[in-house]
């Protein structure tokens, strides 16, 4: 199935100017009709759901556009891309480990007040 960058926009959720911008970008090169319209298929959706994925990991628009490029290179790229990925499983555990951290300060934090609470009740 074909869509128009309208109806493309609305089954990704995502505006025609964003789109736009992604094919300005390099992130996309939407394939086009006799009148020149731009035309997306499955695989183009696809594609955008792998790329707001990446977003939603925190990787950098500059190391998606790469990504991209490789991508569209063909499968000789894989090593890249896959070194890619592994660059931002890197920073995501970076990121865990960090979060952890933050939550046990918390939850120690929690313990001390409500043992402070514990003893003031057991005092009244």
């Amino acid at each position: 199935m074909s869509y128009t960058i309208g109806q493309f926009a609305q089954l990704v959720s995502l505006s025609i100017d964003t789109l736009r911008f992604y094919e300005k970008e390099g992130l996309i090169i939407p394939k086009r009709d006799y009148k020149n319209h731009r035309v997306f298929n499955e695989q183009d959706v696809t594609w955008i759901n792998f790329i707001k994925r990446l977003k939603q990991t925190g990787m950098r628009l500059t190391d998606i556009k790469e990504y991209a490029h490789l991508r569209y290179q063909g499968d000789e790229t894989i090593a890249q891309r896959l070194q890619l990925l592994y660059q931002q499983t890197d920073y995501l555990n970076a990121q865990q480990a960090e979060l952890t951290q933050h939550l046990n300060f918390l939850h120690t934090k929690i313990a001390i007040y409500q043992n402070m609470l514990h003893e003031q009740t057991i005092k009244k």
